[in-house]
């Protein structure tokens, strides 16, 4: 029984120390600039036009619902891989430990000087991954907001604060309520601008309002 014991411990050590030396990887990936890729194919400059924002509402606005649609599968692709690629190694805990660090990737990108994206899709493929039946709940929840208001930013904001509350509700552990706190934080103070121009009346559309000139608002 003491064998048995001590094989399960450095199985689930191992697995932790292999997500921890997989950081940095999961952080290159979540730096994987998709918005700017995509956009860059059809001769936009994603950080330079609309709202600034490299991310899958700015390209809906500048190039179309295809291209949009594209990145936001992408940067799912890299919350879920990082978060699946943890999940394998140490179950529920090195799921958030790489996703997580593929979120910070996405949002603050050393090679853009940390300015990144919002986190809302790379952070939805991550809980995708541990907890795919609120992720599937919240996404009807932001799909009607969205399309109801016309305002990706409101739909993103009201989200991120359900889902720690969500969570919490189903009776979430420690480690699940701080990191889905965390997120929930990160998602909606990368928004601020946002809010301030929805209090404005000054924030775009989402596939409306298809100016051209960088920071006119919206995601």
């Amino acid at each position: 029984m003491g064998l048995v014991s001590s094989t399960i411990e450095i199985v689930i050590s191992t697995g932790l120390v292999l997500c921890l030396a997989l950081i940095p990887a999961a952080y290159a990936l979540g730096m994987l600039p998709s918005a700017r890729l995509v956009a860059r194919r059809s001769g936009v400059d994603i950080a330079k036009e609309g709202s600034g924002n490299p991310g899958a509402s700015n390209v809906i606005r500048l190039v179309g619902w295809r291209a949009g649609l594209l990145v936001l599968a992408l940067d799912v692709g890299k919350g879920a891989l990082a978060a699946g690629v943890g999940l394998a190694l140490d179950d529920h805990r090195g799921a958030l430990i790489l996703g997580v660090a593929a979120v910070v990737g996405h949002v603050f990108p050393i090679t853009t000087r940390f300015r990144g994206g919002k986190g809302v899709a790379t952070a939805a493929g991550v809980m995708l991954v541990v907890f795919p039946f609120v992720v599937v709940v919240l996404g009807v929840v932001w799909v009607i907001i969205a399309k109801g208001l016309h305002k990706a930013s409101i739909a993103s904001v009201v989200v991120a604060a359900l889902f720690p509350i969500i969570v919490i509700l189903r009776g979430g552990g420690a480690l699940d309520i701080s990191v889905t706190c965390a997120l929930a934080v990160v998602v909606i103070g990368r928004h601020y601008s946002n809010i301030r121009r929805l209090v404005k009346g000054e924030e775009l559309g989402l596939g409306g309002g298809t100016t051209r000139k960088p920071n006119a608002g919206g995601e």
